[in-house]
């Protein structure tokens, strides 16, 4: 299986002058990514960067970052792409636990700055105002041109999925993994040299990552747009560039219905759209359709232990098939089990399982997660559902406590230990709770002691010490916290407390 870098060498040779990245009025064309990366790969080299040494980024989308993927395959080493929110007591856990041999960040990033103070991680920080192929040159070094390419299974990337509480989860993928889930979508999207995507998803997240490197495969073109404060921005883009895909989840898609004023514009050059990242409402779905009739919509599934995706819905059975996940992805299987690993009946639910070269490797440094993960090359997902007659998956749950709110992925204890370093904070659980724009929020329940907080104290709190999408959107006090017989706190009967 060839290697995704391997791949942007040949695109380059082919197709030379192309746009690779746009952002605003910066462009990048396929030559002079490589160009770039090559640049990198030889001041990593230069910095003591060997071959499967790990490299964390914290940088937000741009140029810089297709840059740095590959310049640092292109050296040999993996990527470990960090959330550019993140605060400090993010990165120093993840720094430490990836072994990180060096840190690329945007300049002024001060928590990345601090991090890397705390850790020792040597930095470099990118020159944005440069041309491309200066962008990660420093004095002394040269592009790197008689490097070897990484082999299959050589790890490539390893992607946090929790946050820092306990031992870090990280996904280790490796390029066999990137390049085989990069390839099925491909195929089924039936990409082209002649696409062009608008993305608004963040690259350290497998679905924002899995749109850059299936455009850069085959030559496509990547539109990086800002977030969607001002979502009539993004429908001006789409129209604009002519473009013909674009990705999102299910708060995406609703904001661009809800303040996208799509009337304005023509979008008539969308061919493709993609939903991943949470399950879309049928109702949402028939919106979406009906909003883009020119467009063909796919529903897709996946984890980021799959390096994305697992099954998607075709267009053509979202009448017959709306609210399933689909099919299985080319080169993976799916199976429904119940707990005791046999395979479920036709219409019985249980947890889902899948096979196939994009699953990965492991949890990094995490002999035992992983056995619990991996049994007999099969993913356990965690998560649960059923299989009709015709093979087509639908999903009923998931059995992790993960918030998912829009884009982002928000483990509850990481927000729990925050508030509970408020006076007057007793107890604290955080949980996620349904909303029709985002999926997903945050909510935190409290249980106060004497001279506790108000709800506007939490969240400035949190503001002062959590990434954006982390701090708590709803705040409640009650009597107490359900729990078990155990002890455990029961998540799922707080929602009822809202």
């Amino acid at each position: 299986m060839r290697a995704l870098v391997a791949r942007l060498e040949d695109t380059a040779v082919a197709m030379p002058a192309r746009t690779a990245i746009q952002q605003g009025d910066r462009r990048l064309e396929y030559r002079g990514l490589r160009s770039a990366a090559l640049q990198l790969a030889g001041t990593l080299r230069a910095h003591g960067v060997q071959p499967g040494d790990r490299v964390a980024l914290v940088l937000p989308n741009g140029g810089e970052a297709a840059i740095a993927w590959y310049g640092i395959w292109r050296a040999g080493a993996a990527v470990v792409p960090l959330n550019p929110q993140a605060r400090e007591r993010d990165l120093v856990p993840w720094l430490r636990h990836s072994g990180a041999r060096m840190l690329v960040h945007a300049k002024g990033h001060g928590d990345a700055e601090q991090a890397a103070r705390v850790t020792g991680v040597p930095t470099l920080v990118p020159d944005m105002t440069a041309a491309p192929d200066e962008v990660f040159a420093t004095a002394g070094t040269a592009a790197s041109t008689d490097l070897q390419m990484p082999g299959a299974d050589v790890l490539a990337a390893i992607l946090y999925t929790s946050g820092t509480t306990g031992a870090p989860k990280g996904v280790a993928l490796s390029h066999r993994n990137m390049a085989a889930n990069t390839a099925a979508i491909i195929d089924y999207l039936q990409l082209g040299p002649g696409d062009s995507t608008v993305s608004v998803l963040p690259f350290h997240y497998a679905y924002g990552a899995s749109v850059l490197h299936t455009h850069l495969a085959v030559g496509a073109r990547v539109v990086l747009a800002d977030n969607l404060v001002f979502p009539h921005l993004i429908a001006e883009t789409l129209a604009h560039e002519r473009a013909t895909g674009f990705p999102g989840v299910p708060s995406t898609f609703a904001l661009l219905l809800e303040r996208g004023q799509l009337d304005r514009y023509d979008l008539s050059s969308l061919r493709y759209l993609t939903q991943a990242g949470g399950a879309m409402a049928p109702a949402l779905t028939r919106r979406v359709r009906d909003a883009f009739p020119k467009a063909r919509l796919f529903v897709m599934y996946g984890q980021t232990e799959a390096s994305a995706r697992l099954t998607r819905l075709a267009p053509e059975r979202l009448d017959d098939k709306l609210g399933s996940v689909g099919t299985p992805i080319a080169g993976v299987e799916i199976r429904v089990r119940r707990e005791d690993g046999s395979d479920a009946a036709q219409g019985e639910s249980g947890e889902v399982w899948a096979r196939g070269d994009n699953v990965m490797t492991g949890y990094w440094s995490a002999p035992e997660a992983t056995a619990a993960t991996l049994v007999d090359g099969w993913l356990r997902t965690g998560d649960l559902g059923h299989l009709d007659a015709d093979g087509f998956l639908w999903l009923a749950g998931r059995r992790s406590d993960m918030i998912k709110t829009g884009a982002h992925r928000v483990h509850p204890q990481d927000v729990e230990e925050v508030i509970a370093e408020l006076p007057g904070v007793r107890e604290v659980a955080v949980t996620g709770v349904d909303d029709a724009l985002l999926g997903q929020v945050v909510a935190a329940f409290l249980v106060r002691d004497g001279d506790a907080p108000d709800e506007m104290a939490v969240k400035a709190h949190c503001r002062q010490r959590l990434a954006g999408h982390k701090i708590p959107k709803r705040v409640a006090f009650v009597a107490e916290l359900p729990r078990t017989a155990s002890g455990k706190v029961r998540r799922a009967a707080l929602t009822q407390e809202i």
